[in-house]
């Protein structure tokens, strides 16, 4: 008997136990809901459009028809509920926020409200749908002054039920108000956004949304740091529905006292922390160690696409850093902020560009690589190789091989086989400053020559030139004369040193940049470019050294130091043309390469008064170029008469 009994009793508690468990269940009710604006005072991130919305309400100039579009999550709907309710209520506040007590805005909140009507468009997107709407919109409000219809996703009607929407949309009776929310503007009909008031609903920022779950934090007694709001915020770009679903999410997962890695464990969000370590041990060159956080990242699940932007968004957040006056842009807390500011003090500002540009180059070829983990990984060891300069990487695009530095004389030549100063230094290119190159320098400052003319594969290479060629002698000491008598002479003038080598970098690159201080000036917002309308002669100098930057591209090389060029005079600029052979050509010059050639130039020249411009040479200027055997042995044959002669005598077939 006591079995049964107590088996009873367990019975009874088990059950008492599911009910109280369903009516706790029951009353619970998710933060979107519990929370939700029931004011214009309330909304978040949207003041312009809710002072808009109650000036109107106030000069009882209300038009007939809205249409509220904007991200998810943002508002639309509830702005369009608050405004219902507010046109309806018999006694709104001083700002025009409903009172919450008449009686029409407790029916609505009850959900049996005569006078606001709620349809959604995704289920109801047909044309008897429609139609019922039509039928349904001639009825006078019971209580109110306004039969207010929210159609929420519009863009969803069918065409046939948009056109039949016409009609009543731009002449509805005098007491029908229609508020149109969506989400995609762009696939509305433009005859309905013709005929209605477009209200364009902003992103919540992240201090917002932080702002108000930290409101009800505070109500709902749960304890949360500044930077766990700052991770939710940032996870739900711009939404706050999403921001307090992801709230609701993290409490449900930690309880009432919210850790910050719990935040990161639960949303499976990357570390702060791994993009300062990571450039730390970039700063120090330390690629092994990158690669092994790199694995220990991947090995925790993340998407290796995931950590480089990641590591691009460090890195922007470092060039914010680094200058006060933007302090704004970095959406952070406090503690983050102070971490982000002592790190950029130990990056230059040309490292943090290249970085940036070198993950840039890695997310756009990521989906490309046949093997995405070296193709990080790869990336990786470059940003290590920066700052040592152990690599030298050009950041935009890629840059020509290095000019080869003059090789000392050998000790042990005779001075018959000895090169002459002149082509020794044409050969080498730009030298370094050595004895040897002081000596030929002081030289050819006492004899002056006259210069060769230029072409446009030698103009970024300035070569020293001499009267008479000078054979190297070597002394008894193995030393040759250069070498010995540089120590007796002195220094030479600083004009008769070797000019100064035309850089080859990339001209988007800091250091070009920084060498044209004189007339260029390097901010925040990027390079300022003066208004000084520059020479002929300095323009067509400065398209010289253009092919000697594509180099390694041979043809693309070719055709530039090839083409002719006219510079045209125009209001307010100056144009240089340019020719290729054919439209396709020109068709590919235009989309791919003319922007950046034309910034090139402005940059070299300091201004912003010259264009560039692309044609094809007209058919009349055009020479026929010999490409087929045939046609070359018979131009031969017809150069040269013993030739022609030959093939006769022999009976040889040209072809």
């Amino acid at each position: 008997m006591y079995k049964i009994l107590r088996k009873f009793a367990l019975q009874n508690l088990a059950r008492t136990t599911t009910l109280q468990g369903l009516c706790l269940m029951s009353d619970y009710i998710v933060s979107a809901r519990k929370y939700r604006p029931d004011s214009f005072e309330t909304l978040i991130g949207q003041d312009n459009i809710a002072q808009t919305l109650k000036n109107s309400i106030i000069r009882g100039k209300l038009a007939h028809a809205y249409l509220f579009c904007g991200p998810r999550g943002v508002g639309k709907t509830t702005t369009a509920r608050i405004f219902a309710k507010a046109i309806n209520c018999s006694n709104p506040s001083p700002e025009m926020d409903p009172c919450g007590e008449c009686e029409s805005c407790r029916s609505f909140q009850e959900g049996r409200s005569y006078c606001i009507h709620e349809l959604d468009a995704a289920s109801n997107n047909g044309v008897d749908d429609i139609k019922a709407l039509m039928d349904q919109v001639q009825i006078p409000p019971q209580i109110g002054k306004y039969s207010v219809y929210i159609i929420d996703e519009v863009h969803m009607l069918s065409s046939q039920a948009f056109n039949a929407f016409l009609k009543t949309l731009e002449e509805p009776p005098a007491h029908a108000i229609f508020i149109l929310a969506t989400t995609e503007k762009h696939k509305i009909l433009p005859t309905i956004l013709s005929r209605c008031q477009t209200y364009d609903f902003n992103r919540i920022s992240i201090p917002d949304i932080v702002r108000n779950l930290r409101s009800i934090a505070v109500k709902e007694n749960i304890t949360i740091d500044d930077e766990s709001l700052h991770i939710i915020a940032r996870k739900a770009d711009g939404a706050m529905r999403d921001a307090l679903t992801i709230f609701d999410q993290t409490v449900a997962f930690c309880g009432t006292d919210v850790k910050y890695e719990d935040v990161l464990h639960n949303l499976n969000v990357l570390d702060f922390e791994h993009g300062f370590k990571i450039t730390e041990q970039m700063l120090a060159n330390d690629y092994a160690s990158a690669l092994l956080e790199f694995d220990s990242i991947l090995s925790k699940g993340f998407n290796a696409l995931y950590f480089v932007s990641s590591l691009s968004d460090h890195f922007r957040n470092l060039v914010v850093a680094k200058n006060a006056a933007l302090d704004a842009l970095l959406e952070l807390p406090d503690s983050l902020k102070k971490k982000y500011k002592e790190q950029a003090d130990k990056c230059s500002l040309q490292f943090l560009y290249n970085a940036l540009a070198i993950t840039a180059q890695c997310e756009a070829g990521y989906k490309e690589s046949i093997n995405p983990r070296l193709h990080i990984e790869f990336t990786l060891m470059k940003l290590c190789f920066l700052s040592g300069g152990e690599v030298a990487l050009n950041a935009v695009q890629s840059v020509p091989a290095a000019p080869r530095q003059a090789a000392p004389a050998r000790q042990a030549a005779p001075a018959k086989q000895a090169a002459p100063v002149e082509k020794a230094v044409a050969a080498a290119g730009p030298v370094a400053d050595t004895p040897e190159s002081r000596t030929v320098s002081k030289a050819s400052a006492e004899t002056p020559a006259p210069q060769k003319e230029t072409t446009p594969s030698t103009a970024e290479s300035p070569v020293l030139t001499a009267t008479e060629p000078t054979p190297v002698q070597v002394n008894d000491a193995g030393q040759t004369e250069t070498q010995a008598n540089a120590e007796e002479q002195p220094a030479p003038a600083p004009a008769a040193r070797r000019r100064k080598a035309t850089k080859t970098a990339s001209s988007l690159s800091l250091d070009a940049i920084n060498e044209e201080g004189e007339r260029k000036e390097v901010s925040a917002s990027g390079i300022t470019l003066s208004d000084k309308m520059p020479e002929d002669l300095a323009i067509y100098e400065s398209w010289k050294k253009i092919p000697e930057q594509y180099v390694s591209r041979p043809r693309l090389y070719t055709t530039l130091s090839s083409t002719k060029t006219t510079v045209k005079n125009k209001e307010s600029y100056k144009l240089l043309e340019f020719y290729v052979q054919n439209s396709s050509q020109k068709a590919w010059v235009e989309q791919e390469l003319l922007r950046e050639l034309e910034s090139k130039i402005q940059k070299d020249l300091g201004s912003s008064r010259v264009r560039l411009a692309v044609e094809v040479i007209p058919q009349e200027k055009v020479e026929k170029r010999i490409y087929m055997p045939e046609d070359k042995a018979k131009a031969m044959i017809s150069g040269n008469e013993e030739i022609g002669n030959l093939v006769k005598d022999f009976g040889l077939d040209v072809k």
